[in-house]
C-alpha cells in the first residue's frame, strides 16, 4: 500500500470528507483567481485516481506540462490546508486561539497596542479555561514586548504581574514536559519490546521510572500533569503485567475527564484512550460486567458528534471498539459469532488504510486470526498470521513471536505432522534469539518435540501431563505473557476432556459470572 500513497497531495485529498471537497471548492472559487482554475483540475483529477501515477494523471490535464506540475501541486496544498482550517476553526481550541493571536499581532504591527492587548487578555482567559498552557507563552511574550517598547499607561501595575506570570507558565510547561516526555518513552518501550520478559527486564524499567521521574511529581494538581503522570504509571504497570496496578492508573486516567468534563472536548483523543486502557485492564482481570458497562460507554460516546464528525476520532474509536469486542469474544468463547464482525473490520480497514498505523494493523491480525484458531478455522488463521510473520521486525517482538508460536498450533490442529519437526525448531531458535522464551513455552516446545514419537492413543495422557506443568505458571507474572497472547490451557484442557476450544471458554465465562452473582 506504500505506493498507493506516496504522494503528500494525493493522500491529503484521498483524506477529504465529502463536505470537505465541497468547501474546498466553494472556498477556491471564491478567494482565487481565474488562473486558479487550473488547480481544481488538478484536484479533480487527483480525486478520481485510485493510485498515484504522475504519467497517468498528466494526460488528465491538458494544457499543463511536467515543469508545471510541482508549483500547482504546491499551491494546490497549501490552498487545501487554508479551507481546512477555516472550516475547521470552530471545531478547535487551538486553532482559535492561534486565530486570536494572529489578529492581536496583526493589532500589534499597525501601533494598536490597546486593541492587541484586550485580545491577548481574551486568549488567555479561554487558554486557561482550557489548560492550554504551551499556548500562554507566546501570549504573554507578546503583551511583555508591547509593555517593554511601548507605553501603554499600564506599565506598573503590570511590569511584576507579566513576569510572575510568566516564570509560573515555564515551570509548569516544564513539568508537564517532563511527565509526557516520560510517558511518552516508556509507552515507546512497550510498542518495541512488549512486556518484561524476565527480571532483567523489570529491574530495568524500575530503574528507568525512578530516574525520570520528577522527585515533585506527585505534588503536581494540574490536569496535564496528572494526566502524564498516571499514563506513565499506566503503561508501567502493562509492561510489568501488574494488570491489578494497571487497572488503577487505567481507571485515574479516566476519573480526571470525570472531574473536569470540559476536557472530553479540549483533549478527546486522550480521553478515547483512557477508555480503551480502562477495557483492556478489565479484559485482563476477567471483569466481566464492569468490561460490559465501559463498553457500552464507549460505543455510546463514539456515536456523539463530536467523534463523528472528526476523522482521528473516528477511526481511534473503531479501532479500540474493534479491539475490545474480539476481546468479549475472547471471555466468552463465542468464536463463531465472534466471525460475523470480520468482514465489517476488513472493510473498515481498507477504507482507513490511509490512516491507521502499522502497529494497530498488526495487533488486528493477531487478533482476527485467533478469532478463526478459536473458531476451528486454522487454514485463514495461518493466512492472517503471515501477514504478521512477513512484515519487518521493527515492531514489537512480542507479537512477532507469538504469532509463530500460534501459527506452529494451527499447523499442528491441521496435522501437518511433515512440516511441524522443522516448524517448531524454526520457531524456538527464533524466540530463543530474541530471548522471548519463557518456561510455558519452554514446556510447550518439549511437548510438542516428544508428541512426534507419541501415539494417537497416548497423546490424550501426554495432554494431561502438559496441563498439569503449565497450570502451575498461570500466577506467575512473568509467565502471565504467554497466557495473555495465547489462552494455552483453554486449548490444552479441549484436548484432555475432547470437547471444543469455544466451550471450554463459555463454560469458565459462566462459571465467572456464577461466582460474581453469588458474592
Amino acid at each position: 500500500m506504500a505506493n498507493r500513497f506516496s504522494d503528500t497531495l494525493f493522500q491529503l485529498i484521498h483524506s477529504l470528507e465529502k463536505s470537505e471537497k465541497r468547501h474546498f471548492k466553494l472556498y477556491i472559487k471564491r478567494s482565487s483567481a481565474k488562473e486558479d482554475l487550473k488547480i481544481v483540475q488538478l484536484f479533480d483529477a487527483l480525486d478520481k485516481l485510485s493510485d498515484y501515477d504522475e504519467k497517468n494523471l498528466l494526460k488528465k490535464l491538458p494544457g499543463i506540462e511536467k515543469p508545471q506540475l510541482s508549483n500547482l501541486k504546491t499551491h494546490l496544498y497549501k490552498q487545501i490546508l487554508a479551507s481546512l482550517r477555516l472550516l475547521k476553526s470552530a471545531d478547535s481550541i487551538d486553532l482559535q486561539l492561534n486565530e486570536t493571536f494572529d489578529y492581536a499581532h496583526i493589532l500589534y504591527k499597525k501601533g494598536l497596542f490597546q486593541q492587541s492587548l484586550r485580545l491577548l487578555d481574551r486568549a488567555k482567559e479561554t487558554a486557561k479555561a482550557n489548560q492550554k498552557y504551551n499556548f500562554l507563552v507566546q501570549v504573554v511574550a507578546l503583551e511583555k514586548r508591547i509593555e517593554t517598547l511601548h507605553i501603554t499607561h499600564s506599565m506598573q501595575m503590570r511590569a511584576e504581574q507579566l513576569s510572575a506570570e510568566s516564570t509560573a507558565v515555564i515551570n509548569r510547561i516544564d513539568m508537564v514536559a517532563r511527565l509526557s516526555n516520560l510517558a511518552l518513552l516508556v509507552y515507546s518501550w512497550y510498542i518495541q519490546n512488549g512486556h518484561a520478559r524476565n527480571e532483567k527486564d523489570e529491574v530495568r524499567i524500575r530503574q528507568y521510572m525512578r530516574e525520570q521521574l520528577p522527585a515533585n511529581a506527585w505534588e503536581q494538581t494540574g490536569f496535564y500533569e496528572r494526566l502524564y503522570l498516571y499514563q506513565s504509571y499506566n503503561w508501567y504497570a502493562f509492561i510489568r503485567q501488574d494488570f491489578l496496578m494497571y487497572y488503577r492508573y487505567s481507571q485515574k486516567w479516566l476519573d480526571l475527564f470525570e472531574e473536569q468534563p470540559l476536557m472530553i472536548r479540549v483533549e478527546t483523543g486522550h480521553y478515547i484512550k483512557a477508555l480503551h486502557n480502562l477495557l483492556n485492564a478489565h479484559f485482563d482481570l476477567r471483569n466481566h460486567q464492569r468490561f460490559e458497562a465501559v463498553l457500552r460507554k464507549f460505543e455510546a460516546f463514539s456515536q456523539t458528534d463530536r467523534v463523528r464528525e472528526n476523522d482521528n476520532f473516528r477511526i481511534q474509536t473503531f479501532v479500540y471498539i474493534t479491539t475490545a469486542k474480539i476481546n468479549q469474544v475472547f471471555m466468552l468463547g463465542n468464536f463463531t459469532q465472534g466471525l460475523l464482525m470480520v468482514p465489517e473490520m476488513e472493510q473498515k480497514l481498507a477504507e482507513y488504510d490511509l490512516f491507521i498505523d502499522r502497529h494497530r494493523i498488526l495487533v488486528l491480525n493477531y487478533k482476527i486470526a485467533s478469532l478463526y484458531f478459536g473458531a476451528g478455522d486454522f487454514g485463514t488463521c495461518i493466512d492472517y498470521l503471515q501477514r504478521i510473520i512477513n512484515d519487518p521486525l521493527d515492531l514489537r517482538n512480542d507479537l512477532q513471536c507469538y504469532a509463530r508460536v500460534l501459527h506452529l498450533m494451527a499447523h499442528y490442529e491441521l496435522k501437518n505432522f511433515d512440516l511441524m519437526e522443522s516448524l517448531t525448531k524454526s520457531v524456538y531458535r527464533f524466540m530463543a534469539k530474541r530471548e522471548r522464551l519463557t518456561r510455558v513455552e519452554e514446556e510447550m516446545f518439549r511437548f510438542l518435540r516428544t508428541s512426534f514419537q507419541t501415539s494417537r492413543a497416548g497423546m490424550r495422557a501426554e495432554f494431561e501431563k502438559f496441563l498439569e506443568k503449565i497450570r502451575h505458571f498461570e500466577r506467575n507474572r512473568y509467565e502471565a505473557r504467554a497466557f495473555a497472547y495465547l489462552d494455552l490451557v483453554s486449548w490444552v484442557e479441549s484436548k484432555v476432556y475432547q470437547r471444543p476450544m469455544s466451550e471450554i471458554i463459555a463454560e469458565k465465562y459462566r462459571s465467572s459470572k456464577r461466582k460474581m452473582e453469588a458474592a
